[in-house]
């Protein structure tokens, strides 16, 4: 499911409607800032990744010179050769313009290309996990554990072990969506806990869930439906969980969408107050 702790402010700036805390000691602020930075560089460079491959950009046919030798300085970037060939046509693309269709046929390849990277720097997240029950966040442990366990389903349950799901389109859009939300979010959590943030961070982190939202969640839920057999008879235990899974994700992605748009009300709302006071 989509980010559920966006829901919980985990660092909230201090303001005069904000009751006094314990100060956290600045060891401990730096660790996060760390942790906070790391992975906004990790979630950059699957973005970086997903980006160059979704746009063509190692193509030495169609991408300029300079273009070409920045894109190959990329560490670790599949070559293109490795890539596995399109061999599965879409209904989709009888409805598309001629000129999406090759982006869609790029997107059925994405997992070749980012697969393994995603999956590891989403690994990174159990720690959340382990700064929850340590008390270093005020997030809660339940809430924290469900998101960190439905991103591994995901990456290592799912997309890791059903080429069916590794070869879906929305495996690109659902990586696309997660890489730019997870690079706002660290971003503004590491410089918030530097003293730092700016209110475009602010802003982006509860404005950009309107549309990042919607087409992660929704890409998870179709990359679970993916994974699943053609023929019912042929369901294991696991398939039916799936199944179960795709159906419960929209109205959970409903509710968190409610429950941003109040928290966004929150967050935004006291800024604009002050602005034109």
């Amino acid at each position: 499911m989509a980010r559920i702790e966006e829901v919980h402010e985990t660092h909230v700036t201090p303001g005069p409607k904000h009751k006094k805390r314990k100060e956290t000691p600045t060891a401990i602020k730096l660790y996060l800032a760390a942790y906070n930075a790391l992975s906004a560089a990790g979630w950059s460079y699957v973005l970086l990744v997903t980006a160059v491959h979704l746009l063509d950009l190692d193509n030495p046919k169609t991408t300029p010179p300079a273009l070409l030798s920045l894109v190959q300085q990329i560490p670790y970037l599949p070559p293109r050769t490795s890539l596995p060939k399109y061999n599965r046509s879409y209904n989709a693309e009888l409805f598309l313009p001629q000129a999406v269709v090759p982006l869609l046929r790029r997107a059925t390849t994405t997992y070749a290309r980012v697969g393994y990277q995603t999956a590891l720097v989403q690994s990174l997240a159990v720690m959340e996990v382990v700064h929850s029950v340590l008390g270093f966040v005020r997030s809660p442990l339940f809430t924290t554990a469900m998101q960190v366990w439905s991103r591994y389903l995901l990456v290592w349950g799912v997309a890791n072990v059903f080429p069916t799901a590794q070869s879906s389109p929305f495996y690109a859009s659902m990586v696309l969506s997660w890489s730019i939300t997870e690079v706002i979010r660290y971003t503004h959590y590491a410089l918030t806990l530097l003293n730092t943030s700016s209110y475009l961070l602010l802003w982006l982190r509860y404005t950009t869930f309107y549309l990042l939202y919607p087409t992660g969640a929704g890409s998870e839920a179709f990359v679970m439906l993916a994974s699943l057999p053609t023929s019912l008879s042929a369901y294991t235990l696991y398939d039916w969980a799936r199944a179960l899974f795709f159906v419960v994700w929209w109205p959970g992605l409903a509710f968190l969408m409610v429950h941003m748009q109040k928290q966004r009300s929150k967050a935004l709302g006291g800024e604009k107050k002050t602005k034109t006071a």
